[in-house]
């Protein structure tokens, strides 16, 4: 079982920065692979990126790649999103999710946090 609660969310204006944390329980964290997931006001959750286990492979949605950054610290049991130039299309509740591979990690992760507020002011 692997517990994910998110942080870091917050109003930030068009341009800002914001770095999301997502801290996981379990001593299994860093076999897990790692994901973002959003969902904006009146639309289906969309994936964002993901992170594989020891953290040498990453992949980005199209509209963050460049501008949004994932890692993660294993020893600390986090994975972060430090997210930059932000538009006000990227208002969302951002989510963190965990899986045991790649593959299930984008499609269907086994595991999901509470949510984050993400509000981007133009």
């Amino acid at each position: 079982q692997v517990e994910l609660v998110e942080s870091g969310g917050g109003l930030v204006q068009a341009g800002g920065s914001l770095r999301l944390s997502c801290a996981a329980s379990g001593r299994t964290f860093s076999s897990y692979a790692m994901a973002w997931f959003r969902q904006a006001p009146g639309k289906e959750r969309e994936f964002v990126t993901f992170i594989n286990w020891n953290g040498d492979r990453t992949y980005y949605l199209h509209s963050v790649a460049g501008r949004f950054t994932i890692s993660r610290d294993n020893a600390k049991n986090t994975v972060y999103l430090q997210m930059n130039s932000l538009k006000p299309e990227d208002t969302a509740v951002y989510y963190c999710a965990a899986a045991q591979t790649v593959m299930a990690v984008t499609t269907t992760p086994a595991y999901w946090g509470q949510g984050t507020q993400v509000t981007v002011s133009s």
